[in-house]
């Protein structure tokens, strides 16, 4: 089963990251501003790809930001083709 945590340094950067038996096999590299959680990069060990462990992050992240209120700019790939995808399913957060 993996489990997904939020750590952040002082300055409010840090990842989502995903882990499975102790393991750390993805993060979701983001920063945090006042109105605003902008995500950089999304990645998965090249041996855990495909099995939907980006997507948990995702799915983690778009909680946060809704839980938080706050608007979400996709600078990363992944999360900007998910927005595109489906609009209208993250047009409450999306920062365009």
């Amino acid at each position: 089963m993996s489990e997904i945590q939020l750590k952040l340094d002082n300055q409010k950067r840090g990842a989502f990251y995903i882990e499975q038996e102790g393991k750390q096999i993805g993060e979701m590299v983001i920063g945090l501003s006042e109105t605003t959680l902008t995500v950089y990069h999304t990645e998965v060990d090249p041996e855990m790809e495909g099995k939907g462990f980006a997507k948990e992050m995702f799915d983690a992240m778009v909680a946060y930001a809704r839980k938080e209120q706050l608007q979400v700019l996709p600078l990363c790939q992944y999360v900007h083709a998910q927005f595109r995808r489906h609009p209208q399913d993250y047009e409450d957060i999306w920062k365009k």
